[in-house]
């Protein structure tokens, strides 16, 4: 059984309304597969994309998995990180007011780098920005330092179109721990590789603005990631250098980090599957308010075309509001959006029920 789709576009030309139910038939199994990647085709070709979608073909490989390999280099740096954050509640009873509302802003501005820029835009093509919008969110991207943009988005088409099996980065089926900060500290499994090597990521190569933050993304986390948000606080309000590098600095980056890992780790193991109960990701609304609104993963991986990753517009979703603010004063366009024809249709079709009772 499958639902055929087909493009409504909306009146407003910046948003896209994406799919109408038309029919609904009995095929071979191989048919059915086929065309569910003709339909998925249609309603990402206009992002120019279809390597988000998820690949029903892939089967990992039989015998032995390969032996875990450490990368020390990142566990000490990491558990480093972490004992300064910890270091860095301690001191939060003597930093000024000015200094907790700056780490504050630097973490909303470093977190929309991440969503609404290498995930909503860079990864998923979900919506249009301009230069300037672009400029700001790489701006962001570095701030929050989690990879340059070009090695974020190709890690996460992989996980997309390889969720849950070898060839995910951050394979959840491989446990909490591994799923939310351990695939760091290993060494990628060689599908992951394999699978990110074939990604088309031409459109990412294209954008000159993402190639030259990978050109010089090194000094720019320097600059922007610690830098700024260390000297704003001592300069500008006379605040202890001290406590200007571990809050702003230290404090707000470890969060900003676990904040989205809980996307890869709560957000695919607790949760209700309103929209398809095959797949792991699950709605996590307290990983929606820490990440900004990217909780709703049980509906991101069943339509990830959707610039809201949500039916639900702006409830705990900043970046939506975000987003929307952008097309407002035109610096964003062509959101794509989901029906809620073919929502309903997909709850009613694979998910646990859990919509009915809201």
């Amino acid at each position: 059984i499958y639902c055929h789709l087909s493009k409504e576009f909306s009146s407003t030309s910046s948003t896209t309304t994406v799919g109408t139910v038309t029919s609904r038939v009995t095929r071979n199994g191989n048919a059915i597969m086929q065309k569910d990647l003709l339909n998925h085709e249609d309603l990402a070709g206009d992002r120019g994309m279809v390597d988000d979608i998820f690949d029903e073909t892939y089967r990992e490989k039989e015998g032995p998995k390969p032996p875990l390999r450490y990368v020390w280099r990142n566990i000490i740096l990491m558990s480093l990180l972490h004992l300064g954050a910890v270091f860095a509640l301690t001191l939060i009873p003597a930093a000024k007011i000015q200094t907790l509302a700056w780490a504050v802003l630097c973490f909303l501005v470093s977190a929309l780098g991440i969503t609404a820029g290498s995930h909503r835009l860079w990864s998923h093509r979900s919506y249009k920005a301009t230069l300037p919008l672009r400029i700001f969110l790489t701006i962001a991207n570095s701030m929050a330092f989690q990879n340059d943009i070009y090695e974020w988005v190709r890690d996460h088409r992989v996980h997309h179109k390889f969720s849950e099996t070898d060839a995910d980065p951050h394979n959840a089926m491989r446990g909490f721990f591994f799923s939310h900060i351990g695939w760091l500290l290993v060494r990628k499994h060689p599908d992951v590789i394999e699978k990110g090597q074939k990604l088309d990521l031409s459109d990412i190569k294209a954008d000159k603005v993402v190639m030259f933050q990978r050109r010089y993304y090194k000094p720019s986390v320097v600059l922007l990631c610690f830098t700024l948000p260390a000297v704003v606080p001592w300069y500008f309000w006379d605040e202890s250098i001290v406590i200007s590098f571990f809050i702003p600095a230290i404090l707000r980056y470890t969060i900003g980090l676990n904040a989205t890992w809980l996307v890869n780790s709560a957000a695919h193991m607790f949760g209700n599957r309103p929209y398809d109960q095959n797949i792991n990701p699950r709605e996590n609304p307290l990983v929606s308010l820490g990440a900004l609104g990217e909780g709703f993963h049980n509906y991101h991986h069943t339509f990830p075309y959707d610039y809201s990753t949500s039916e639900f517009g702006w409830r705990f979703n900043i970046t939506t509001a975000f987003i929307d603010l952008m097309c407002l004063l035109g610096l964003a366009s062509d959101r794509k959006k989901v029906s809620k024809e073919v929502i309903l249709a997909r709850k009613m079709r694979t998910g646990d029920g859990s919509h009915k009772s809201g």
